[in-house]
């Protein structure tokens, strides 16, 4: 297989995927963990002024002595009794409140991490002009955000006969090289239609029959494909936000290598600014 890719250099290395993702989470979550610390709170005085109310309670029935103590404790027991039952009452509201709470609250902090994930990686891909540290963000996309364990990433060779590859993990030879008429990642490239198990141990799977293949587009022309031949052993299934990284490696990784390929045979020089006013609106 080829060789891996050269480390760039520290100017041109990303930033780290959880640290910009926490960054941007934090900013969402202080008024519901706010919203949620009051309802706490009400919960706590809820149980305790039920507390109070069952220590009078018990304290009163000591102080029985009389028929009429005990008729005029026996009515102030009924109307306790009926206070309590409507605390009770309240604290079960207040503590389903406060679950629901809870469970929107997880719900939404998934949310906004697959969000930050999918802004990060976005940010990330475009980040850089040197093509072997775009082709590395799109490793550690596939790999730290999809889970993928083996896969490959191709493009079309200049005779159009085959699928070459250009980056690859967890895979052989044999896979060095595909034709662009057969198998699955030959149909997803002339189809254009990706191609996503939904069934089956994506952990352990032959290249024949990869997890999922993916085109990969230049505007509305497909130059490649990547395979996902298997996930790792904790990736049993594809998740929604999983779909969410492959359209967006299916539209923005092949023009991010290709810009890149062209910045550096251009030697990083940015054209000059006629080139630009040629298409101006």
């Amino acid at each position: 297989m080829s060789s891996a890719p050269p480390v760039p250099p520290p100017s041109e290395r990303p930033a780290s995927f959880n640290k910009e993702r926490d960054e941007f989470i934090q900013t969402f979550f202080h008024k519901g963990a706010r919203f949620t610390q009051e309802l706490l709170q009400e919960n706590e005085q809820l149980s305790q002024r039920l507390s109070d109310l069952e220590a009078e309670n018990a304290a009163m029935r000591l102080q029985i002595k009389s028929d009429q103590a005990i008729r005029e404790l026996l009515t102030k027991i009924a109307q306790l009794e009926e206070e309590k039952a409507k605390l009770l009452s309240a604290v079960r509201e207040v503590e389903a409140k406060s679950s629901a709470v809870e469970t929107t609250y997880s719900e939404v902090e998934m949310e906004l991490a697959n969000l930050a994930g999918l802004y990060v990686a976005s940010r990330q891909l475009h980040s850089t002009m040197n093509v072997s540290s775009t082709v590395k963000q799109i490793k550690e996309i596939l790999e730290q955000l999809v889970g993928a364990k083996a896969y490959a990433v191709y493009f079309l060779s200049d005779d159009a006969a085959s699928l070459v590859c250009i980056a690859s993990q967890g895979l052989d030879e044999q896979a060095s090289r595909l034709d662009q008429h057969l198998g699955p990642e030959g149909k997803v490239f002339r189809t254009g239609e990706a191609y996503i198990s939904e069934d089956g141990d994506l952990a352990s799977r032959p290249l024949s029959d990869p997890a999922a293949c993916i085109p990969l587009r230049i505007a509305d022309r497909v130059v490649g494909v990547i395979t996902i031949v298997a996930t790792l052993e904790q990736k049993p299934k594809f998740l929604p936000v999983d779909y969410e990284y492959f359209k967006l490696l299916s539209g923005h990784a092949a023009s991010a290598i290709v810009a890149a390929r062209l910045f550096a045979n251009a030697n990083h020089q940015v054209p000059g600014i006629e080139s630009f006013l040629e298409h101006g609106v």
